[in-house]
Order: C-alpha cells, then sequence, then structure tokens
C-alpha cells in the first residue's frame, strides 16, 4: 500500500474532527451551566498570561528607571515599580482562582458525564435485539464502545477549550512579539509541527490497534471471569484447568504488550529527536532578542518581556497541537461509541394489543429461521396450529430447535420466512410490549439473580413486584414456598455470594425460584416451561405438574421436557428434528404409531427397570 501524501493524511486527519461536535452536544446537555463555566475560565485563563508577561516588563523597566533616577526621582519611580508589582500579584491570584474553578468544574463534569454516557450505552443495549448479542462482530462494538467511552467525550471537550485557551494565548504572545519581528511570530509557529505530525501518526497507529484487540481483550475478561467467579471455580480446581487459563491469559497480555512497547518506543524516539527543533528554534530566538538588546535596539525590560514570551508562546504552541492531537485521538475512540450508539436496530414493528380471534391461539404457517452466516435452517417450513386452551410438549434431541422455537414465539427472533399469528394477528403486528406481557417463559438457562428472594420471584412480573400476595402465591406454585420459609428473613433474604449475608441455593432451590418466577404472570395468555424440571425430584415434579395444570386449565401451555413422565400429560405433543416436525399427536397416538416418539420413551422407560 502506497504511503499517503501529505495531502491525504491533512484530509484524513481533519476528517476525524467530526465527532467534536457530537461530544460537544454530550458535554453541554450534560450541564450547561458547568460548560459554560469552563468556556469562561477558559477564556480567561488564555488572556491573562500575556497581561503578566506585559507587567513584568513594566517592573523590570521600572526598576532600571529607579536605579538610573535621581534621588529626587528615586521615590516616585520605587512606588511605581511596587504598584506594578501589586498589579502582577493580582493577576497571578486572579488567574490561580480561574484555573482552580475550571478544576473543579471539570471534576463534578466528568463524574455527571460518565453516569450519563454510561446511562447512553445501557439504554442503547435495551434496544437490541437478541442477535445482536449473539453476533461476536456486534458485541466487539459494545465493548470497543464501553472502553473509554465515559472519559473521551469531557476530554475531548477539555482539549477543545485547552486549544482556545493557547490559541488566545498565542494570538496575545504574538501581538507582543510582532513589535519585534514578524519572522520572530512566524518561527514560533512552526517549531512545533514536525513533533505534532509525528503524534498524530503514532496516535492514529496506537488507536488502531486498541480497535483490532477488541476480541483478545473480551477473551482476557473471560478468562479472568472464569479464574475468580464461584460458578467456574469449581471445575477450574477440580479438572487443573487453573494453570491453563492463566498462561493463556498471560499470552494475550505478552502478545498485547509487544506491540504496545514497540509503539512506545518508536513515538519516544521520533518525539525526542523532532523535540529538539523546537528546543533549537528557542535558542535561537534567545540569541537574536539579546543581541537586540546589547545594540539597544530593545530595552532590558523588552529584552526580559520577549524572553519569557517566546518560551511561554512556544508552551502555548507545543500545548495546542498537544491539544489537537489529543483531540484527535479523542474523536477515534469516540468514534467507537457514535458507531455503536447509531447502529440502525429494525424498528419493532406493530402497534396492536389485541388479536381478532383469541379462540384461534397460536399458529405457525411456513416459518423459516436461520441464525446469521449459517446455511442449514433452524427450523425449516414448520407448520403447527395451537389451539386455545391446549397443552403443547415439544421433545426432540438437542440442537433439534425446540429453543429455538420458543424464541421465534416471544419475537426475540424474527422469522426468516412465514408468520406466526397469535389470536389470528402477525406477531410483527403486535406491540411488543403487548406480546410479551400475554406470554410467560422459564428457559432452561434461567437467569440467578443476586437479589433477594421476592426481586428474584417478583421480576416475573415486574408491575406487580412490589405485591407480596401475589409473589407469596407464585412461590407455593412453585413449590418455593417451604424452603423460603425457612430462611433467615425469609422473602427479604438476599441469594447468591455476591453481596454481604447472601445465601446460596442448591441447583433444585433455584429452580423452585425460577418456576415461581414464571408462575408471577397469572395474566398471561401462554405459559411456556423450557426444561423446567432439570433438577428437581421426581415427586416435586409431578406436584409441579398438578400445580401447573391447573393454572393453565384456560390457558395456552408449552412444555419443553426430556422426561416423558412430563410429557405425556400434554394435550398434544410434538417431535422435532432439525428444525422439522416428524410427528404430532397425543401420548397415546404417538406410540400406537411406533416411531420415533415411542422408540424414545420406550429407551427412557428401560432406565427404570
Amino acid at each position: 500500500m502506497k504511503p499517503a501524501t501529505p495531502l491525504q493524511f491533512i484530509s484524513k486527519f481533519l476528517s476525524v474532527f467530526k465527532y467534536s461536535r457530537v461530544a460537544i452536544e454530550i458535554v453541554w446537555s450534560t450541564s450547561a451551566a458547568l460548560t459554560v463555566a469552563m468556556a469562561l475560565a477558559t477564556v480567561l485563563a488564555g488572556v491573562l498570561p500575556a497581561g503578566i508577561a506585559y507587567v513584568g516588563q513594566l517592573i523590570v523597566d521600572a526598576v532600571v528607571a529607579a536605579i538610573q533616577a535621581s534621588p529626587e526621582e528615586r521615590e516616585a519611580a520605587t512606588d511605581l515599580t511596587i504598584f506594578y508589582v501589586l498589579c502582577e500579584a493580582g493577576l497571578v491570584i486572579f488567574i490561580t482562582g480561574v484555573q482552580r474553578i475550571n478544576t473543579v468544574c471539570q471534576s463534578i463534569l466528568r463524574v455527571l458525564l460518565g453516569n450519563k454516557i454510561n446511562v447512553m450505552i445501557l439504554e442503547k443495549s435495551l434496544t437490541l435485539e437478541l442477535a445482536h448479542f449473539e453476533d461476536s462482530e456486534y458485541y466487539d462494538k459494545l465493548v470497543r464502545a464501553r472502553r473509554e467511552a465515559s472519559s473521551r467525550p469531557l476530554s475531548l471537550v477539555i482539549r477543545t477549550f485547552d486549544l482556545a485557551r493557547e490559541s488566545i494565548s498565542l494570538v496575545s504572545y504574538g501581538f507582543l512579539l510582532f513589535q519585534f519581528s514578524p519572522w520572530a511570530v512566524l518561527l514560533l509557529a512552526c517549531a512545533g509541527l514536525p513533533a505534532f505530525m509525528a503524534e498524530a501518526k503514532f496516535s492514529g497507529e496506537a488507536f488502531r490497534n486498541q480497535r483490532h484487540r477488541s476480541a483478545e481483550r473480551r477473551m482476557q475478561i473471560y478468562l479472568e471471569m472464569v479464574l475468580t467467579r464461584e460458578d467456574g471455580v469449581k471445575e477450574v480446581k477440580l479438572l487443573k484447568m487453573g494453570r491453563l487459563f492463566l498462561q493463556r491469559y498471560i499470552d494475550i497480555f505478552l502478545n498485547i504488550y509487544k506491540e504496545d512497547r514497540n509503539l512506545v518506543l518508536r513515538r519516544g524516539f521520533w518525539g525526542y529527536v523532532l523535540g529538539l527543533i523546537a528546543s533549537a528554534a528557542f535558542y535561537l530566538a534567545y540569541g537574536w532578542v539579546v543581541f537586540a538588546a546589547i545594540a539597544t535596539t530593545i530595552t532590558i525590560g523588552q529584552m526580559t518581556m520577549y524572553i519569557a514570551v517566546f518560551r511561554q508562546g512556544q508552551n502555548a504552541v507545543t500545548s495546542s497541537l498537544t491539544a489537537i492531537n489529543g483531540m484527535y485521538e479523542d474523536n477515534l475512540y469516540l468514534s467507537n461509541l457514535v458507531e455503536y450508539l447509531d447502529h440502525k436496530v429494525p424498528e419493532l414493528t406493530g402497534d396492536r394489543t389485541e388479536g381478532p380471534d383469541p379462540a384461534d391461539g397460536i399458529r405457525f404457517e411456513n416459518v423459516s429461521f436461520y441464525y446469521p452466516e449459517s446455511r442449514t435452517p433452524a427450523i425449516h417450513e414448520l407448520n403447527l396450529h395451537i389451539k386455545a386452551g391446549e397443552s403443547l410438549a415439544i421433545v426432540g434431541e438437542n440442537g433439534s430447535g425446540k429453543t429455538t422455537l420458543i424464541k421465534l414465539l416471544t419475537r426475540l427472533y424474527t422469522p426468516t420466512s412465514g408468520r406466526i399469528l397469535l389470536h389470528g394477528l402477525d406477531l410483527q403486528e403486535w406491540d411488543i410490549e403487548a406480546l410479551r406481557y400475554r406470554i410467560g417463559v422459564i428457559f432452561q438457562d434461567f437467569s440467578r439473580y443476586q437479589l433477594t428472594v421476592s426481586d428474584n420471584i417478583g421480576i416475573g412480573d415486574v408491575d406487580n413486584m412490589a405485591v407480596r400476595p401475589q409473589i407469596e402465591g407464585a412461590a407455593r406454585d412453585g413449590l418455593a414456598a417451604d424452603f423460603i420459609k425457612q430462611m433467615p428473613q425469609e422473602y427479604d433474604t438476599q441469594l447468591g455470594t455476591w453481596f454481604k449475608g447472601g445465601k446460596e441455593l442448591s441447583g433444585g432451590q433455584w429452580q423452585k425460584i425460577a418456576l415461581s418466577r414464571a408462575f408471577m404472570r397469572n395474566h398471561a395468555d401462554v405459559l411456556i416451561l423450557d426444561e423446567p424440571t432439570a433438577a428437581i425430584d421426581a415427586k416435586a415434579e409431578a406436584e409441579i405438574f398438578a400445580h401447573f395444570r391447573e393454572l393453565t386449565e384456560n390457558r395456552i401451555s408449552i412444555i419443553i421436557s426430556h422426561r416423558f413422565s412430563t410429557v405425556r400429560i400434554a394435550d398434544h405433543i410434538i417431535v422435532l428434528d432439525k428444525g422439522v416436525i416428524l410427528e404430532e399427536g397425543s401420548h397415546e397416538e404417538l406410540l400406537v404409531r411406533n416411531g420415533q416418539y415411542a422408540h424414545l420413551f420406550h429407551l427412557q422407560a428401560q432406565g427404570y427397570m
């Protein structure tokens, strides 16, 4: 690839600054008052240093005049010198106060902005579909957006203000230097450019390194989680995986470290070499001003001022270029946040809250679904009618499409082709909140929330999670009430081990909590249990499904299970294989047919003989 020309580099460099407007809008919306205060402090901090330098010249000239004055005039000259000293002291006190105000505003704004950005990222995540979280490339976007996202917008605005302050200072310094020589102004402006161009190049390279490491960083986080979380440490110790995972963690670090070290070394070398140009420019100007003072073309006070102004001006140029370079780097990182927030999520179509024919139940019409980048359908041209008030059981081997079918019904996925109807209305026409309000579901990989018992059950119906009688009723239906009453604080007991006083449950107890969560949805038209009794004994399972039959007497119920003692109670049973319905009918009908269902049933029955 051909190296970029200077014009191409400048064009690419400037194009990145389009995100500055976004940062300013975010900071302004966080706190307009603090932003205005920072802006005013920036203007004052930019003007005052030149004023201090000018007063410094007046002090030196006044001292020289006092030394050369006659005894009669010396007292007046001394008074004038003291007046100038007091003026400079006042200016220094004032600029110190302005800088302190700016620092306080930045500190407060940093806290507010960090929270605002995190809320924006989380609000965006609420609009995403399940497929986004299962897509590794999109998940990398999320990781990149969260990394440094809370600090970069404020950093960008602060550096913008820094640039404005230094620019104001430069204008005032330039005005003073111009009186000495226009060439001195040009020398001041150009001295720092080489180092700035090199720094900008290395900043871009550092950003690209960080961007392509998203997957490696996530793997490090995952390995760290496996090695430190209680739900993984048992296998880590028993299978002696600790050293293996730790070595992988170290290998990823070493790979990243080598790239960073090489970049830092090159950045440091060229920064030093090109920084010498700026130092050479200062001493050239230094000698120029000194010889002008020797030639008596300027006063001693002017010499002192010009040297100070050139040094401060050079620092201002360096600071300005550093600010611009920092803004460039912040813009690069801010592009990650904007890319994530601007990602187009398909709008959840539909505004209907009721279907035209509640008695029609649920229909799958020629439904097919392909996972992204997969050529094999997870569900293939499936047709199914679940009548109102009917109980359906779904059986099949792992990977046959059982859980995918449920995710399509709950609109966690959208069919690739075909349509699904509830109460005679296409799911795509339903209001998503109204649809999910009518469906209660508990998946086999249910979450174990590090919350109280009441919250763990109550979130099954967030609108009523403070209604204790409903929570207690759901716990009874899920057969969790008995062991909850034996806990120290009953429904107010903290579950899990993450927080102080938390109580860990057995697998079966957690499953009863999850079942209770599903039973909280006593208003739902459809109740779905995906492998609900995997960790529960046979006696408890029989009790649960006795409750389940009562609760769903006039509603649609869907059960996914490998236990035929559970499956046989359903009105209708389907056997899935590779996303296709192989068989369907009642338990007795399928046994008479002597097909796949009968084979699986007899195979399981042999285990109890």
